[in-house]
């Protein structure tokens, strides 16, 4: 069993790789939301550590994945930050305690 730190980007190429085959590295790095050099970057870490292998064809350069016993460690954290409200919360009918309505 291979361990992969989760959260990484080793992560989301494998997990897209485990659900989508065949891939180029052109969707792949349309599915990953990076630049195409910062993928083949990356594809050639995971390929040097024998996980995947790049098989390039002419125009095209195709990603089989070699394994798939992958286990996922790690905290997963959370990829986009959440803007939350900051003061006090009024209620309605405080407000509209002087209206002619109340009086």
């Amino acid at each position: 069993m291979i361990e992969v730190k989760a959260g990484t980007m080793e992560e989301r190429i494998l997990k897209i790789l485990q659900e989508c085959y065949p891939i180029t590295v052109e969707v792949l790095s349309e599915k990953l939301h990076v630049s195409k050099p910062t993928t083949e970057f990356e594809l050639m870490k995971l390929q040097s550590k024998g996980f995947i292998a790049l098989e390039p064809l002419p125009g095209r350069t195709f990603v089989r994945l070699l394994r798939n016993d992958f286990r996922f460690i790690g905290r997963r954290h959370q990829e986009k930050f959440i803007k939350r409200k900051k003061g006090r919360v009024r209620m309605h009918e405080e407000e509209n305690k002087d209206d002619v309505m109340f009086g």
